[in-house]
């Protein structure tokens, strides 16, 4: 994957990504109110050799900073923590103590920088105070010469102690940070896991190489489209409807070399919106003056009835079993189109859709109207669209977009080709209009040029030829035929 995918994928997970920030950012926020405060106090010791030559100041600077690592040292030790554990008187033990303090040498000097680190400001200030006096008599006891009286090394306090400005902890600005960053992390990495393991199909490259059928469209979704019973039809100047036209167009082409009167449209599974597609087909053939006519095949769960707003008492199932005929079951909708409902479910559709009575009802309807569409029960869960897709002259296969799996669509096309049913193409269905599989450059294209409605300069001709011949120009309406050359 390029970086160019990697944003694809942030994209389209991008819930995922703003999720895993939201709950790393909440669950800093919960630290930062949870933690208790912790405060800082600092001093500073300065260390010197008593000399009475100045020659001697350098080899003493050198003996004292040889030896900060052992001063830092012995700012925990016990010759030091235990007394002012004593000394106190605030309950705090050895240990407590000896995790309070942390030393620092400074660089290149002969000084060292302590921290007494504790939840209350005033205990820390009044702990480093306590920390210097004992640390001061500590070491000038402990480095006293054996050839003088005084000590071998002076301790001096040179800065603090003092109070810290920031605090130890919490600190919210690191803490956001690190959840920001965990977030992110998180996100992406579940953004790329989930794609990863994502096996529906998103793209028509992958549908064509699962079917090795071409992809006829990419139909994207439409939010305008009726929720309510009712005709599934987009508006005529829609992307959807643009893209089911160019079905249309691809059907009609290859209905040219052969002979394409009936057409199966089916699916995997259910849900995938072959219903609503069967019935913008059907319409939109019908706009172009042929006779159409729409079967719902969809004997178990007859839908196209309540779709077009028709009556669903008599249908396809009646027809089979011989309580009406043809005529008697055909309901007229519009201009050029007609409608062979589902009827009432029968106990036994695959038997009635297989039975040689089906066969004479598709060789009636075939000679009677241009094209015949019928609208097929899933063909996994039930063998009944298998049924008809084997009678019809070419079966359209409608697949949804990030719903269906690759796995589901090649089990649909291995049941085609069992009943060796004709599999014209694909159809992509509900393309997110943000996607890049969505119907490309429709909105461009059918968007109304924009209308020039600024006001002209001076210098343009409009303005400048009427100020230079001194008349007002007067533009009526030409006589009809009249032609004005140039």
């Amino acid at each position: 994957m390029g970086l160019r995918d990697y944003l694809l994928v942030a994209q389209r997970h991008w819930w995922l990504v703003v999720g895993s920030i939201l709950l790393a950012l909440g669950g800093a926020q919960v630290v930062n109110m949870r933690t208790t405060p912790v405060y800082a106090a600092h001093v500073t010791f300065f260390f010197s050799t008593p000399s009475d030559v100045a020659a001697d100041l350098y080899p003493g600077s050198m003996f004292s900073t040889s030896r900060m690592a052992t001063y830092a040292e012995l700012l925990d030790s016990d010759e030091i923590v235990v007394p002012l554990a004593r000394s106190l008187g605030t309950g705090l033990t050895t240990t407590e103590l000896r995790e309070q303090i942390s030393a620092e040498a400074v660089a290149d000097t002969v000084m060292l920088e302590v921290t007494v680190e504790d939840r209350s400001p005033d205990r820390a200030v009044m702990l480093t105070s306590k920390l210097a006096a004992q640390f001061k008599s500590t070491v000038e006891s402990l480095e006293r010469s054996a050839d003088t009286d005084g000590p071998a090394v002076r301790v001096e306090i040179v800065n603090g102690p003092y109070l810290d400005d920031d605090l130890v902890a919490p600190q919210p600005l690191n803490t956001f940070a690190l959840a920001l960053m965990a977030g992110l992390i998180l996100g992406a990495g579940s953004a790329v896991l989930r794609e990863v393991s994502d096996a529906t199909v998103r793209n028509a490259e992958s549908l064509q190489t699962l079917t090795t059928a071409p992809v006829l469209a990419r139909v994207p979704s439409d939010g305008r489209a009726p929720s309510r019973p009712g005709p599934f039809v987009s508006d005529h100047n829609s992307a959807r409807t643009e893209a089911l036209r160019q079905v249309r167009t691809l059907l009609q082409s290859a209905a040219a070399g052969t002979s394409l009167k009936t057409l199966a449209v089916t699916s995997a599974v259910p849900g995938e919106g072959r219903s609503a597609t069967t019935c913008s087909l059907a319409l939109l053939f019908a706009e172009t003056g042929q006779r159409v006519l729409v079967v719902d095949a969809e004997l178990r769960r007859p839908r196209l009835a309540k779709f077009l707003g028709r009556d669903d008492s008599a249908g396809l199932s009646s027809v089979l079993n011989g309580s009406v005929t043809v005529d008697q079951a055909l309901q007229p909708w519009g201009a050029g189109l007609w409608l062979l409902a589902g009827g009432h479910p029968p106990p036994n559709p695959s038997e009635l859709l297989s039975s040689p009575r089906m066969t004479e009802v598709v060789d009636e309807v075939r000679r009677r109207f241009d094209v015949v569409i019928f609208d097929c029960p899933p063909l996994l869960p039930v063998t009944d669209g298998e049924v008809v897709a084997a009678r019809a002259d070419g079966t359209l296969l409608v697949v949804r977009f990030s719903k269906t799996t690759g796995a589901q669509v090649t089990a649909a096309v291995r049941a085609l080709h069992g009943v060796n049913a004709t599999l014209l193409g694909c159809v992509l269905n509900m393309v997110p209009r943000k996607a890049t599989d969505a119907f490309p450059h429709f909105d461009e294209y059918v968007a109304p040029p924009p209308s020039d409605k600024r006001k002209p300069r001076w210098w343009s001709r409009t303005m400048l030829i009427p100020e230079l011949i001194g008349v007002r120009l007067v533009s009526p309406d030409p006589p009809t035929g009249t032609i004005f050359a140039g």
